[in-house]
């Protein structure tokens, strides 16, 4: 007959508990994994069996009562480097939409727009036609892969534990939301040029030509150059989505090694 302490039982609960609470925290917070369409209870199952996967290789974690002080502590902790990592996650995806919101205005398409499922707000549909690409192209890199290797790497780089963040971090984060709009600029900025010229020769056009209509010409012919233009610059896609995803990688490493 098998015999077990109370303290081996928590010891048990807890290594399961906390590697569960960081997971889970990085599904509601990282795109794909956050998205509306994946049903909560196959979320926490995942979660949970992931968890269960790695709990015989994770660091020994602290013996704490569950039911204290440090054990919540301990748990919010986890909950906030989950929430980190799906969060530059998430950073790397908003650059396209940022990047999409700019071509769709330089085309005059700012006012069509749709719901994202992902998110659940309003955004043009050239956001969410990149989006979607965007998403698919990460799918075939196996990013989905990556990030649930780091995620198990984490807990050797940071294990599981009464720790305090430390502001220098908190400030890398907050500068991290500011790549987006770079990167969103570094995006669509071959596009937005390039309507930009189109603008200009409309422009000059009407000086020569007073009597043309630019309002009934410029903006089928401004929409035609954005789509031809859009179709240029897929292929350049998956070289910034590559970028993006080795800083994002490299910052969650930073982070959790610091």
């Amino acid at each position: 007959m098998l015999n077990f302490t109370g303290t081996e039982l928590m010891g048990w609960a807890g290594g399961l508990l906390w590697p569960f609470l960081r997971i889970s925290a990085m599904f509601v917070s990282a795109p794909i994994f956050s998205a509306s369409s994946l049903p909560v209870r196959i979320r926490v199952l995942l979660a949970l069996l992931i968890a269960w996967v790695l709990f015989p290789t994770l660091p020994a974690t602290p013996a704490v009562d569950l039911i204290s002080g440090e054990a919540f502590l301990i748990s919010i902790y986890q909950v906030l480097i989950g929430v980190a990592m799906g969060f530059i996650l998430q950073m790397v995806f908003a650059v396209f939409i940022i990047a999409g919101q700019s071509i769709a205005m330089a085309m005059g398409l700012g006012f069509a727009s749709a719901v994202d499922p992902q998110n659940g707000v309003q955004v043009p549909v050239i956001s969410q036609s990149l989006l979607i690409m965007i998403t698919l192209i990460f799918l075939a890199l196996d990013g989905h892969l990556l990030f649930l290797e780091l995620m198990a790497e984490s807990f050797q780089l940071l294990p599981v534990g009464l720790l305090y963040p430390d502001p220098g971090q908190l400030w890398e984060l907050a500068i991290w939301g500011g790549y987006m709009f770079a990167g969103g600029v570094l995006v669509a900025i071959p596009a937005v040029t390039g309507l930009l010229l189109v603008n200009i020769a409309f422009g000059v056009a009407s000086r020569a030509a007073p009597q043309l209509n630019i309002f009934a010409v410029g903006f089928p012919v401004m929409i035609m150059t954005g789509f031809v233009l859009l179709v240029l610059i897929l292929p350049s896609l998956t070289s910034h989505l590559s970028e993006l995803l080795f800083d994002a990688v490299a910052l969650i490493r930073q982070l959790l090694a610091s």
